[in-house]
């Protein structure tokens, strides 16, 4: 039998629309943490907040872990196009040319939440994820971890106890000379590598927000724990430009919407998530967990502030002062 030819091109047509109507497109979103840390559980709240928005229009697969990945490796895939999206720590920026991220690796530059948001959800940060653009990557958010503590295997309670230790600490010039200005040797190690470091001596040494401390169980390994809260750890959540300029406008509103509901998750979970490592740490009784008094956390901040001068030739000295004028932060009232 033999149909018009309108009828086969409007059945040609109907199974095409039907197609794309159908079309899902799928985003990999990678990182290198558990899926049970304050990240890895925006990411999964991101990945079902996307599917519920475009009505399964896209699809967003979470691999944690470095599944993936290393750290090194994730960034190029991203601006390969291997992977869409990322939420890579704040550090990585400055391997990729961008180093006034290592603004954010600065001890005690913050000195509490509401400061460090002031920064992070204001003019500072946007200015910040606009330097982005021309590497081909869109900053979309910043996502907290939280406020970084000291771990060893002996106690750290004065400035002196620092001395002639081995860090693990990631990729970050600021971090380096972070630990120099201690007198301790810094050692960058993956993340994922960090536990059988510290198991078998490589290292003495590292800082964590809780919850990356806990998670990696890096308190089978470390006897003491000083609850300093020098530094802080947070991620961008970035995507490939070329990838999402070239999204439908409508869909791209849906995500967008969709990862301002998930930074708000990240963020409201990531103190809760830290208190409750650190509750778990106390409870598995591995390691012992100490809070400097008022008077030592002091002599701790004086001796590391030196470090926003010696590194704002790098970091850049304008946003060292846009973070100082943002926050009201005065290194010379110490």
């Amino acid at each position: 039998m033999k149909f018009p030819v309108k009828h086969v091109l409007a059945c040609a047509l109907l199974a095409v629309g039907a197609a794309t109507a159908h079309a899902q497109t799928v985003i990999k979103f990678s990182h290198v943490v558990a899926q049970d840390t304050p990240k890895g559980k925006a990411a999964e709240f991101f990945a079902k907040k996307a599917e519920e928005l475009t009505q399964g229009k896209v699809k967003v697969e979470v691999y944690a872990n470095s599944a993936l990945y290393k750290d090194k490796e994730e960034m190029e895939a991203l601006q390969l196009g291997s992977v869409q999206m990322l939420a890579p720590s704040l550090a990585k920026f400055g391997p990729l040319g961008v180093k006034e991220f290592e603004v954010f690796d600065l001890p005690f530059i913050f000195d509490n939440r509401e400061e460090l948001h002031k920064v992070t959800t204001g003019p500072v940060g946007e200015k910040l994820m606009k330097k982005l653009e021309s590497r081909g990557i869109k900053g979309l958010a910043f996502w907290d971890n939280g406020f970084k503590v000291f771990s060893a295997n002996k106690p750290l309670h004065t400035v002196a106890d620092y001395k002639g230790l081995k860090y693990r600490i990631q990729s970050s010039k600021v971090l380096e000379e972070q630990i120099r200005t201690l007198g301790g040797i810094p050692q960058v190690i993956a993340f994922g590598e960090t536990y059988q470091a510290l198991q078998t001596g490589v290292v003495d040494a590292t800082e964590n927000p809780p919850s990356n401390f806990y998670t990696q169980k890096m308190h089978e390994v470390q006897k003491h724990v000083s609850m300093t809260n020098h530094g802080y750890l947070g991620y961008a959540v970035i995507v490939n430009k070329k990838f999402w300029d070239g999204l439908d406008a409508t869909v791209r509103g849906q995500l967008e919407d969709a990862m301002r509901q998930a930074t708000d998750y990240a963020n409201q979970i990531a103190q809760d998530e830290n208190d409750q490592a650190m509750e778990a740490v106390k409870k598995s009784g591995r390691t012992t967990i100490y809070t400097p008094t008022a008077e030592e956390r002091a002599q701790l901040k004086k001796a590391l502030v030196p470090v926003h001068e010696k590194m704002s030739g790098r970091v850049g000295k304008e946003i060292i002062q846009d973070v100082y004028q943002a926050t009201g932060f005065d290194p010379k009232k110490l």
